[in-house]
């Protein structure tokens, strides 16, 4: 699983950084999924390798415009650029009726289904090999964490506890492989039983806007990767006052105590610049979240690229950016 960032800043855009954007791929395949789609989400995808009709949902966290007002340039793209297929998009209500009034008064044609779920009413949405989950966190208006979760792992056959049970090898076996439970010597065999994976299901959090970290807590129990806005560091978010975003100290002590292996901070204050020799600069941001946390740190930028292993670790891959 590949986790590709599109923007990374807060608020506004600035000239290293786009508002808030972020590509979730599968590991195999062209499939893609969009978290979010601040305002020029679409001009960022023509940098990456990434096609608008291979995207298989977007989930769009919150209504504010730095993570939505790109939403409508993103739709009409994907129909100029030949769609035809159905597209799922993931968000809160009111955004289906903001969606249906701009392609009314702009005359917005999509040849393709735009199927809307309302993310209040989520349940879980399966889609090709992942699971993605909703989960409420607190902002100045309604926000929502998605969990992304892989379905797609072949399981193992536990075939040494079947033949201690003296259950023979053939049909039965294969019943139990492909998820059947079976009836053998009078009693039922849950197939659950005798399926193990190889590797721990790999399960990356992406938070929306949040002030309290610890609304994730449940969700992070058997996650690898938390994705988390860092928008302030600690100093000025106290001077900032209740805006309703974490400070990258809030969200590490949050990581460290959940046992987090991986912690991706993103959506920085337009105020932290790329050059850190001057200040306020994002520098400040990676240095109180290492004072605490001692696991996996990234700091997010445009384009960023990582990778989540079978084994759970997250590195850094070369992007393919033009």
């Amino acid at each position: 699983m590949d986790l590709l960032f599109l923007g990374t800043s807060s608020g506004v855009p600035t000239k290293q950084r786009n508002v808030t954007g972020l590509a979730v791929l599968e590991e195999s395949g062209s499939a893609w999924y969009l978290v979010d789609c601040g305002e020029a989400t679409q001009h960022q995808l023509l940098h990456t390798p990434l096609s608008v009709n291979d995207l298989a949902a977007i989930f769009i966290t919150h209504v504010h415009g730095d993570h939505s007002y790109g939403l409508p340039g993103l739709l009409a793209s994907a129909a100029m650029s030949g769609r035809k297929h159905p597209l799922t998009l993931v968000a809160p209500a009111a955004v289906e009726a903001w969606i249906a009034a701009t392609r009314a008064f702009s005359e917005l044609y999509l040849p393709y289904e735009l199927n809307f779920v309302a993310v209040e009413t989520l349940d879980n949405w399966q889609g090709g090999k992942l699971r993605v989950e909703a989960v409420p966190l607190s902002h100045r208006v309604p926000s929502y964490a998605y969990v992304f979760t892989e379905t797609g792992q072949e399981p193992s056959l536990d075939t040494a506890r079947l033949a201690a049970l003296g259950i023979p090898a053939g049909p039965l076996w294969g019943q139990l492989k492909k998820g059947q439970d079976v009836a053998f010597g009078g009693q039922m065999l849950r197939s659950a039983d005798f399926l193990h994976y190889p590797h721990p299901l790999r399960r990356i959090v992406v938070g929306g806007d949040n002030d309290t970290p610890a609304l994730l807590a449940t969700a992070c129990e058997s996650a690898q990767v938390l994705v988390h806005e860092a928008t302030y560091t600690a100093e000025v978010g106290s001077k900032a006052g209740d805006v309703g975003h974490s400070t990258a100290a809030a969200v590490a002590s949050f990581a460290q105590s959940a046992e987090l292996p991986n912690l991706v901070l993103t959506h920085f204050s337009a105020r932290y610049q790329s050059d850190l020799t001057r200040s306020p600069s994002i520098g400040d941001i990676q240095a109180e979240a290492a004072a605490h946390y001692d696991g996996n740190l990234a700091i997010a930028e445009d384009f960023a690229r990582y990778r989540l292993d079978r084994a759970g670790t997250l590195k850094k891959v070369e992007p393919s950016v033009s």
